[in-house]
């Protein structure tokens, strides 16, 4: 059976009509006698989005009760059984009710397009679980339902809807989003045009990587090599001189003219030869380029222009950008240089820019080192200087009346054997002194026009030039391999440079490493695969490129790395020596993987010390904290019952107020110690339902003097939905931590108000506050802030108050009071009206944006 195919409305932020734009596309379907149904759709009473629903079939939703409450959830056995053609499904970030077939919507979407199903979602940008940190960094809310990114990109279509930040704020206050209620609040805060700027920026990047993703696709698939110039891409050539970083800073200023432009440093390691390149210049630009956010890569090549002009149409680049050549004027006569070459071979669709710079023309430095793999036009000219030129030189001595003779006559076809090996090898250059020597035999030792030689100096001086032109000609080709074997050497050793350089920076991503291994070898794909023994199956541990192989046997290249760990490519097949750097990159690639299994033991090591480190607070706390209040206890007991003392009422009133006094010392502290084990062991579970706070809140304050707190509680305040148990523990802790602190005399105010779709309550004091640094560690178990004596309690009041909060769906963080002095900001979420046709979801917190 086929899988359906995922097509998902992304919205740039609530209210743009992700849902509005999915029922259009489904009324588009119905009129072209497409089967498409309503599985899941929610309209929020938005009266033009429910008019859409109009016309459409809906499958009926399924309830389900979760405490005692009823309430909606897509019924998926229902889809399923009705097998649509296309199935509507809302809000695909959504988790389910406790109680159903899957804890999140988006898994239900998965079992519709296993069964064959095509369907039709909508999700917000902020959901994406990738962006939590950025989207809460932006408007200070932290999602609670997310989607999982992969979920998303493996959507067959993904359209955005999108609209103008002051377009969306007049959409709101025209009522069409919200109820006019909310619209004041939404506008402050979630939706102010910052927020919403910033969120549709989001969304643009992401979709426009996601579009790179497709094209890059396209193009592998369909082996188009053409650049298509749908993205500025510049591709900066780096030799490793002092003018890179000019060509780093021209290129990102090209790049930001363009919306999206992306800037690609490239270093080409020659195998025929290198000039001298600092590593040191090349790791301060590498770092340049990174900070201006662009990307350092590293290619292997023997022809520099043809290894730029390669990997800038594999990127699909649009422009190279090229710095002068520091060679001098003379040293042009040996070739065009590369940026001209570059120029006139990049072709139509790709340009190319030469940039002046302060280098410009000083020179180079040290010679260029030739190599062996000459090319076929230096083997060309080597054989036409080898057989070519001795003919010629033969036709030009004997048009000449003036005779040279015969010494200098060798010495002529000497020089061409010489250059023969220079350009060619030692090929070209025997065959130039085979040719040499027959010619000179011929035309100038006597007797003229025969292959005899009379006089016997002759044929020593010619066996001479023979074995002096085959010794040039071996040493010069032995020079030549031996400087082609020192620049691959050095070529590997720059590359092993490096890699051992992204060690030390920590550089250990193993995705990271198989994309510099495809890079570097030119590779269409790289993988890690790993095995149990030596008779298991293979198991890919990361890859990079299309269509990695899943076998050894099915790849070009297997280079081991043991016996449980192989890396493959595909491509083509690499020489022999290419194999040392390879198994220097495998190498590299276990130690990734067993670092990364380290950590995660390190990890669980950690956690258990931090079990150990409570459990040894928490001997502390019993061993004194628990004992004080004990004693006393104990000690009036022990008074009341002395047969010896006659106790007066008022003596025996105090003492049986201080055994009551210890006896809810050690309620409270062992309540604390019973919740932080509840807490760490996961087993709080709130019972969530519409609250008041002007019922909870001075429930909460019975315990502290009515005249050490000002309560500010509006009764017009929104109910909120929590565990009205919890909520109570969480706010007396807090208080009762403001109160211990706070300055004698000096109330402890509590208020609340709404912040958009969340109602906040703060508890302010005016003590001596807390510095930035600490703010996080006063909610850390077993924490006393400053000298706080060890007899005020184990440290948890506050570690419990904020594990609640969170359970709850809310949040407890620490703010400077303005004038001096430490706020409390419990962050609460607020309960949603009644809606019969669909109940809020009581084990997921609501949106902070509001209702999709």
């Amino acid at each position: 059976m086929a899988r359906g195919k995922l097509r998902i409305y992304l919205g740039a932020a609530p209210g743009v009509g992700k849902t509005y734009a999915m029922l259009s596309e489904a009324h588009r379907r119905v009129e072209r006698g497409a089967d498409c149904v309503v599985a899941l759709v929610e309209h929020h009473d938005r009266p033009r989005t429910e008019v859409m629903l109009h016309g459409l079939e809906r499958v009926p939703r399924r309830t389900v009760v979760h405490r005692g409450a009823e309430f909606t959830e897509m019924d998926l056995d229902a889809v399923l059984a009705r097998r649509p053609r296309t199935a509507l499904v809302d809000e695909l970030a959504h988790t389910n009710v406790p109680g159903s077939r899957n804890d999140k919507r988006w898994q239900d979407v998965e079992e519709l397009l296993a069964a064959g199903i095509d369907v039709v979602s909508t999700v917000n940008i902020q959901h994406l679980e990738s962006l939590g940190d950025v989207v809460e960094s932006i408007t200070g809310v932290r999602q609670q339902e997310t989607v999982p990114d992969e979920v998303v990109r493996r959507a067959d279509q993904i359209e955005l809807v999108d609209m103008s930040p002051q377009a969306l704020r007049r959409r709101l206050a025209h009522g069409n989003v919200y109820r006019p209620d909310k619209v004041d609040a939404a506008l402050a805060h979630w939706f102010r045009p910052g927020n919403l700027t910033a969120l549709r920026q989001l969304a643009l990047l992401w979709v426009a990587d996601r579009v790179d993703e497709y094209l890059n696709a396209y193009r592998s698939e369909h082996e188009v090599s053409a650049i298509w110039g749908s993205r500025e891409r510049i591709v900066v050539g780096l030799t490793g001189g002092p003018e890179g970083a000019t060509l780093i800073r021209r290129a990102v200023r090209l790049a930001e003219k363009g919306a999206g432009g992306q800037v690609l440093a490239v270093h080409v390691l020659r195998g025929d030869g290198l000039t001298s390149v600092s590593p040191k210049e090349l790791a301060v630009q590498r770092k340049l380029v990174e900070d201006l956010g662009g990307t350092f890569h590293q290619v292997v090549g023997d022809d520099v222009p043809a290894a730029l002009l390669a990997f800038a149409r594999g990127a699909n680049a649009t422009q190279i950008l090229l710095g002068v050549s520091r060679r001098r004027s003379w040293q042009y006569v040996l070739g065009p240089g590369v940026g001209a070459t570059v120029a006139r071979e990049s072709g139509p669709d790709l340009d190319v820019h030469l940039i002046t710079h302060d280098e410009a023309g000083k020179g180079r430095g040290l010679p260029a080192a030739r190599g062996a793999r000459l090319g076929r036009t230096r083997i060309l000219l080597g054989w036409l200087a080898g057989v070519g030129g001795p003919l010629l030189l033969t036709l030009l001595l004997a048009g000449i009346d003036v005779s040279l003779g015969l010494a200098n006559d060798m010495l002529l076809y000497l020089t061409l054997t010489v250059a023969a090996a220079l350009l060619g090898g030692l090929l070209p250059a025997l065959a130039s002194a085979v040719v040499g020597s027959l010619l000179i035999n011929w035309f100038f030792t006597p007797p003229v026009s025969r292959l005899t030689i009379a006089d016997p100096t002759n044929i020593l001086a010619l066996a001479v030039f023979v074995v002096v032109a085959v010794s040039v000609a071996s040493v010069v080709d032995l020079a030549a391999r031996r400087a082609h074997q020192a620049a691959r050497l050095r070529a590997e050793a720059e590359i092993l440079s490096h890699l051992a350089g992204g060690v030390l920076r920590g550089e250990t991503g193993l995705q990271g490493l198989l994309e510099r291994v495809r890079e570097t070898f030119g590779m269409r794909s790289a993988a890690i695969l790993e095995r149990e023994d030596g008779t298991a199956p293979w198991i890919p541990a990361g890859s990079v490129g299309p269509d990695a192989p899943a076998e050894p046997e099915d790849a070009d290249v297997d280079v081991p790395a043991g016996d449980r760990m192989a890396l493959v490519l595909t491509g083509r097949v690499l020489p022999a020596e290419d194999r040392r750097v390879l198994a220097a990159f495998a190498a590299q690639a276990a130690v990734v993987l067993d670092r990364r299994r380290l950590r995660e033991e390190a990890d669980r090591a950690k956690v258990l010390a931090e079990g150990d480190r409570i459990r040894t607070a928490l001997l502390a706390a019993v061993s004194h904290d628990l004992r004080t209040p004990i004693a006393g206890v104990k000690a009036a007991v022990t008074s009341l019952r002395s047969p010896d003392v006659v106790w007066s009422e008022e003596d025996r009133a105090e003492l049986l107020a201080g055994i009551e006094s210890g006896a809810d010392r050690l309620d409270q502290l062992i309540g604390n110690l019973l919740d932080m084990s509840r807490l760490r062991t996961g087993t709080v579970t709130p019972l969530i339902r519409a609250v008041d706070l002007d019922e909870v809140v001075p429930m909460a304050l019975e315990g502290v003097p009515r005249a050490e707190v000002d309560l500010e509680i509006p009764e017009s305040l929104p109910m909120v939905s929590v565990d009205k148990g919890l909520l109570e523990r969480v706010v007396a802790n807090v208080v009762e931590n403001a109160v211990k602190y706070g300055p004698p005399g000096v109330p402890v105010l509590v208020s609340a108000g709404v912040i958009g779709d969340r109602v906040e309550v703060r508890v302010v004091d005016r003590g001596p506050g807390v510095p930035d640094e600490d703010k996080e560690r006063v909610f850390a178990p077993f924490q006393r802030h400053g000298d706080a004596p060890r007899g005020n309690g184990v440290g948890l009041g506050l570690a419990v108050a904020r594990g609640f909060a969170e359970a709850m769906g809310g949040s407890l963080r620490a703010e400077d009071t303005p004038g001096g002095g430490l706020t409390m900001v419990l962050d609460l979420p607020r309960a949603a009206a009644p809606d019969p046709a669909a109940a809020p979801d009581p084990a997921a917190a609501p949106d902070p944006a509001g209702p999709r």
